[in-house]
């Protein structure tokens, strides 16, 4: 019997603005929900919009930022190598996956929440009745989702993702393209949050979304227990 099989679509993005300094996804948010999901006997498939090497934040490798998941990572030839070698989005076909998941890290801002590949996928998963997952500020992937009447996918719905006060906290307030909070709720979504840095995650149907990096491996456990049940 094939294994089971779920989608993590990371970011290629890695320039933070115009700052000069690097972005990326955050490892952790890679990491826990990556094991959440071979740990319980899936197969995993990682994509980005453009293929190959995702980028890594550089922040999210320092010590302060260091979990056993990214432990885990570090000594994992063969999840660096799924990061190093990601498909190209445009080649994934959703009928392959019982579910999908979206690693935040600042990176998805730019690049996820108008990618069409990305939208229309997100779509097909939805329409197929399959859920669809991100945690922090790969939340912005669902912001141009529609549903079959043109609404967004998120109207109506309990939405979470990276606060505006977290986003003040790391001093990126200016130099980010939108503040997600913002665009959730101006989407129609009915925006969650619990206090900044906490684990947090809802589910909403077939919508999963998580607020930090504190909440990917709640927002993978919430992932699995659906495409589970």
């Amino acid at each position: 019997m094939t294994k089971k099989k779920i989608l993590m679509v990371l970011t290629s993005h890695s320039e933070l603005g115009n700052t000069g300094e690097k972005t990326g996804f955050w490892v952790e948010e890679f990491a826990a929900p990556y094991y959440a999901f071979i740990d319980a006997g899936y197969a995993v498939t990682v994509a980005s919009p453009l293929g190959g090497q995702a980028p890594i934040d550089p922040k999210s490798e320092l010590a302060d930022f260091q979990t056993e998941w990214t432990s885990r990572f570090d000594q994992d030839s063969t999840a660096q190598a799924a990061v190093a070698n990601t498909l190209v989005l445009s080649s994934i076909e959703q009928n392959d996956y019982a579910g999908v998941f979206y690693p935040g890290g600042h990176g998805p801002l730019w690049d996820l929440t108008d990618n069409t590949d990305s939208i229309e996928l997100i779509e097909s998963f939805l329409a197929a009745n399959k859920a669809v997952a991100a945690v922090c500020h790969a939340t912005a992937a669902l912001l141009n989702v529609k549903q079959a009447n043109g609404d967004f996918a998120i109207k109506g719905k309990m939405v979470t993702g990276f606060t505006n006060s977290e986003e003040a906290a790391v001093e990126l307030t200016d130099i980010v393209p939108f503040l997600l909070e913002d665009e959730l709720i101006k989407r129609g979504g009915d925006y969650k949050k619990s206090d900044d840095w906490h684990p947090y995650a809802v589910q909403d149907g077939l919508i999963i979304s998580g607020q930090n990096p504190a909440s990917s491996e709640l927002t993978a456990q919430k992932l699995l227990a659906h495409i589970s049940a």
